[in-house]
């Protein structure tokens, strides 16, 4: 028996959740948060994802009650961070189309890399001391977090696995996270990634605010991702001591420095609030769809968003386009060509992507920048104008998705460099004219 099946989990969107470990019955006080002697002599320690004079509804906060308090660690000190960076001026600005091909794991036996050692950013814009912008984050690593935790003082992770599944031991509980699933791992909270062999994967980072379901508007209260569908770990606890110390590592204004402590931060015995790590399950994705003429605009595969201060433009959004029917008439079903005032970096998870079955791969990415043209290769274009428009099961077995930002994005030295397809624009150059001065009424190509 998978002896992962038995993780439990309480469901839920930005909900009020209260756990215990089951072995500590009664660790939760009752009727205050900070009693002056907790249950079990516990220590009781807030940790709050707003500010104090938030608005209720978007207040967020947890009261975690621990074995030791978070705060007992010597100093930090800086240590080197390899590929991640906040440095967007290091390489000149890149308006071209990118293509990247799978990014490639080592070989622990070549070089050994856990979660943090093997976070290499792609691309970004804004600055994490001011709380504004973000970076996407490509992960490579074959190993497991050895009495180490991470956590990140400048935002919130998105974690989008591709290949390999995650164990993730947070001070909540833990997550078990397999490609097809994401995770949001919220600003502050510490966790440790174990791994089971060559994994990969994707992470979209927001230095402000936190992801939020998107508003349905006339699609009404249901639909897209449905809160219940989000799961929460359940409070479970390690009291061990560490003889050669524990290593926390914590990323602050885009810098990583680690401190040593004598036992594990796992130490949460009990929590309760809406402030929390989560998961979703990306097949649980209601879709909604064109079912009379025309392509949906990509807006209504929206799972989750991070909402900036201009009414309906999003720092970034994390879309999908999952499994679903095509019905329309007399319409190209293939996405449009498109130049957008927004960034959009898409990834495959598993299969091909509908526009682009050669070339975008899964592992893989691509990136169109601001007002950068995009859309069909010449391939898909001929197949989606001359097929017989009948409804048709599309993207089986595939999931791609995309990171959408307001936000100019700046290539970093490595996304440069690293597994780049020099190719990608020749994926258009079969495109040829059609037009037809004489005959308005083309009926094939």
């Amino acid at each position: 028996m998978d002896k992962f099946a038995e993780l439990k989990y309480m469901s839920g969107f930005g909900n009020e959740f209260s756990s215990e470990d089951p072995r500590c019955p009664g660790a939760l006080p009752e009727g205050q948060n900070s009693p002056q002697i907790c249950p079990y002599g516990l220590y009781a320690e807030q940790l709050s994802g707003s500010a104090f004079t938030c608005p209720r509804s978007t207040n967020r906060r947890s009261w975690l009650y621990r074995i030791l308090p978070s705060v007992c660690h010597k100093p930090f000190q800086p240590v080197h961070q390899g590929y991640l960076t906040h440095s967007w001026d290091e390489a000149e600005p890149e308006p071209n189309q990118l293509r990247w091909k799978p990014f490639e794991i080592p070989k622990a036996t070549q070089r050994k890399l856990d979660f943090v050692t093997g976070l290499h950013t792609v691309c970004g814009a804004g600055e994490p001391r001011s709380r504004e912008g973000l970076a996407i984050h490509i992960f490579t690593c074959n190993s497991s977090m050895i009495n180490r935790c991470f956590y990140n003082s400048d935002g919130d992770f998105l974690i989008v696995p591709q290949q390999g599944k995650l164990l993730i031991t947070t001070e909540f509980g833990k997550l078990m996270v397999e490609p097809n699933e994401i995770c949001v791992i919220q600003q502050g909270m510490r966790f440790s990634v174990e791994v089971f062999g060559e994994t990969r994967g994707y992470i979209l980072e927001i230095y402000g605010g936190h992801f939020e379901l998107p508003d349905l508007g006339p699609i009404g209260a249901n639909g897209l991702a449905n809160p219940r569908d989000f799961l929460v770990p359940v409070a479970w606890y390690e009291d061990r001591q560490v003889a050669e110390g524990y290593t926390v590592v914590n990323k602050y204004q885009g810098k990583l420095f680690t401190a040593q402590q004598s036992s594990s931060p796992f130490n949460v015995v009990a929590w309760h609030g809406n402030y929390t790590p989560y998961k979703y399950n990306l097949s649980n994705f209601m879709v909604i769809n064109s079912v009379a003429f025309d392509h949906a605009d990509p807006s209504i595969f929206t799972v989750l968003t991070a909402k900036s201060t201009r009414p309906g433009v999003a720092v970034a959004d994390f879309v999908i386009f999952p499994p679903r029917w095509a019905v329309a008439t007399k319409t190209f079903r293939p996405p449009y060509y498109h130049r957008n005032c927004m960034s959009e970096f898409m990834g495959l998870i598993k299969g091909t992507y509908e526009a682009k079955e050669e070339g975008f791969v899964a592992g893989g990415a691509t990136l169109h920048s601001m007002m950068t043209p995009h859309g069909p290769d010449g391939a898909c274009f001929e197949k989606a104008s001359t097929s017989k428009l009948v409804p048709e099961r599309i993207a089986e077995g595939t999931m791609a998705f995309m990171f959408e930002s307001s936000f100019s994005l700046a290539v970093t030295k490595w996304g440069l460099k690293s597994s780049l397809d020099k190719n990608y624009y020749k994926c258009w150059e079969t495109l040829k004219s059609h037009f037809s001065p004489k005959n308005p009424n083309v009926q094939s190509l």
